[in-house]
């Protein structure tokens, strides 16, 4: 599927880069932005990964979903126009979006329920999670913002999975912080 026999090849030299159908468009096109801020996210979990020695369980599902993250890439770099293609384009899948619910629900099981919003902080592995969150939501964004040009589809499936990693590292970032024990809480106008 993939081939890189040569890392620099001197076709984006002048901003443009290729997608999967082999279209040529600028570097700052909102595809390639919304694409890169996945690949953006996908980069802070092997962040996060290198704070979770102690959740060998966790480690995994997070290696797993930056594999998913590659599929979410592949699915934002061919657009889904419904034109022929000569091969299948993998796409995000509604499996994938259910996974992250099941995991989040487990997750969430072992943690008592916020009467505060929490500030990104208690163990390195939380405050990593919560970086690895917000460029999720950036991510997301920068999805919606292309799913809203014209001519520039985005599928449900993935437009979803975005949304709900975002919820996944959240609860995440609560479940390394000793099961939410270590949680900093927000105090409202503590500083007035």
């Amino acid at each position: 599927m993939v081939r890189l026999n040569k890392i620099y090849t001197k076709t984006g030299d002048a901003g443009t880069t290729g997608l999967g159908t082999g279209q040529r468009v600028r570097k700052d096109d909102l595809r390639i932005i919304a694409y890169g801020t996945v690949d953006e996210t996908n980069a802070t979990l092997g962040v996060v990964r290198q704070h979770l020695s102690g959740h060998p369980g966790l480690d995994a599902k997070i290696l797993r979903i930056q594999n998913d993250l590659f599929d979410l890439g592949a699915d934002l770099c061919v657009p889904d126009r419904g034109e022929k293609l000569e091969y299948e384009p993998l796409r995000i899948t509604e499996g994938q979006v259910t996974r992250l619910e099941a995991e989040i629900d487990e997750m969430n099981s072992e943690l008592k329920p916020l009467k505060s919003f929490i500030l990104p902080g208690g163990s390195p592995a939380s405050v990593a999670f919560h970086v690895a969150r917000t460029v999720s939501r950036r991510a997301e964004r920068d999805m919606v913002a292309l799913a809203g040009a014209e001519n520039e589809p985005v599928s449900a499936a993935a437009l979803k999975y975005i949304n709900r990693l975002s919820d996944y590292l959240f609860v995440a970032g609560r479940y390394v912080n000793d099961r939410g024990k270590s949680d900093v809480l927000w105090v409202p106008g503590q500083n007035r």
